[in-house]
């Protein structure tokens, strides 16, 4: 055991065992996944964060040194963020057909999204670290991490808000449409996107093609109109 332990020191001084064991915990996520039917509510990324979370508590490395070793995959979430340009190219002819009921609805949802978010907290108490944290709570996690940093919020926290937004857009956007007897794919779609970010649209492509391309739309437009708000927000706070 002594042998085990330091080795397993030695090696949380590199990359190497906090790179493995995220894509460990990941892959064994995607293979929960698979082997429950693709349930909305444990996407990969929520089960594997709980599998490395489990990892991490079993072994003698704590969250700093994996967090220093696995840091130049956070350096990808930059390159992930840019790459965002791709669907919003891709689903451009979209945009084009319904200008005006996309961009109204994106103008008022992303910020309401948000704002409900951060007064909730604010009324609870929150301080201004959670608060930032919350707040982009509805796009996709490389650009919630980069504006939580960014901001001087928590980005942890942030990844963790953008989770469960999406698992919890994932699974009553499709219930709340039918409540509200609203029956095009387009809408659907639209709202899983802007609420629910990358979790919610791979939900979206399960219902039909049409679903998920209106919720890959409004995921990048929703991406980077809060990329642009927020950061103008928190500059006038201060």
């Amino acid at each position: 055991m002594e042998q085990l332990s330091g080795l397993i020191e030695h090696l949380s001084q590199t990359p190497l065992l906090p790179v493995a064991l995220t894509l460990i915990a990941f892959q064994l996520g995607v293979e929960l996944f698979n082997r429950l039917k693709h349930p909305a509510w444990l996407p990969p990324i929520v089960s594997g964060g709980l599998i490395l979370v489990l990892m991490l508590w079993l072994l003698p490395l704590d969250y700093p040194s994996y967090y220093e070793g696995a840091r130049w995959l956070s350096f990808l979430l930059g390159p992930a963020t840019v790459a965002l340009a791709i669907p919003l190219f891709l689903q451009f002819h979209h945009i084009r057909a319904m200008f005006k009921p996309i961009t109204v609805t994106l103008l008022i949802g992303a910020p309401l999204a948000a704002g409900l978010a951060m007064l909730i907290a604010w009324g609870l108490g929150a301080d201004t670290r959670i608060l930032i944290s919350l707040a982009p709570k509805s796009v996709t996690a490389p650009i919630a991490v980069s504006l939580a940093d960014l901001l001087g919020g928590i980005g942890s926290l942030a990844v963790g808000i953008v989770a469960l937004t999406g698992v919890v857009g994932s699974l009553m956007a499709a219930p709340i449409c039918r409540w509200l007897k609203c029956d095009d794919e387009r809408i659907l779609g639209f709202t899983m996107g802007l609420n629910g970010h990358g979790i919610a649209t791979a939900r979206a492509f399960e219902i039909s093609p049409t679903t998920g391309a209106f919720s890959s739309l409004a995921m990048g437009l929703t991406g980077a109109y809060t990329a642009l708000f927020l950061p103008l927000l928190f500059g006038l706070i201060d």
